[in-house]
């Protein structure tokens, strides 16, 4: 089992951080119809309901919003994930088409607002995952974006490095068609153990659904 650490910098920061992990054994695909179809309902539902000032109003958002402040990270210049998808639909564009497990991953994160990481667990090195804050000139390549500047981001790291932050997660870690082996961690930087464990368990459905999977199993840190 992985063992996921939560740093004493980032509890200085965010006294209330709650995080979720879901590991499962799963199958990934191209496309799933059904799956987009779930996506765009629940898009489509978002035009009428938010915009995209009221969205940095979300709990959730808001939150990882003012983490960013705190380690030193402008959120309006490096967005987290969520606010990204959401904000992309809300100006009515669509959103990109990854594959099926990186695509339910998306849908989860729009529900509720969290910023999620993705990962091929079998790309780890080491079992331990601890999320400290990024340093000065420590070298990240994001996913598509090529190297980014992680300083003042919250960041997952693993024995080689950095794999995971709430803007972008790692090249090396990254889900692909052939992952069979999946770890998803949900970052609560609003300290709602309640939501976060309903976002976990969103996933776990979502992976039985249309993920090939048990949906697996998950436990909260933090």
């Amino acid at each position: 089992m992985i063992q996921v650490i939560v740093s004493n910098e980032i509890e200085q920061v965010c006294p209330g951080f709650v995080g979720a992990a879901v590991e499962a054994h799963c199958a990934n695909s191209e496309y799933c119809a059904p799956l987009w179809e779930e996506i765009n309902a629940m898009t489509e539902k978002f035009k009428t309901t938010l915009t995209t000032e009221s969205l940095k109003q979300l709990p959730s958002i808001e939150a990882t919003r003012r983490i960013y402040r705190a380690c030193g990270k402008d959120p309006s210049r490096y967005r987290p994930a969520s606010e990204a998808l959401i904000r992309r639909v809300l100006q009515g564009k669509s959103l990109y088409q990854i594959d099926t497990l990186v695509d339910l991953i998306n849908l989860a994160s729009i529900a509720y607002g969290y910023s999620i990481g993705g990962f091929d667990a079998d790309k780890f090195v080491g079992n331990t995952l601890t999320l400290g804050i990024g340093r000065a000139g420590e070298p990240y390549e994001g996913i598509g974006r090529g190297m980014i500047n992680i300083e003042g981001l919250p960041v997952y790291r693993d024995a080689e490095g950095g794999v995971g932050t709430p803007t972008s997660d790692h090249e090396r870690t990254k889900i692909t068609l052939t992952t069979t082996h999946l770890l998803v961690l949900i970052n609560g930087y609003d300290g709602n153990r309640e939501r976060v464990e309903a976002n976990a368990e969103f996933i776990r459905q979502l992976l039985q659904k249309y993920g090939a999977s048990d949906g697996g199993h998950y436990w909260v840190y933090g």
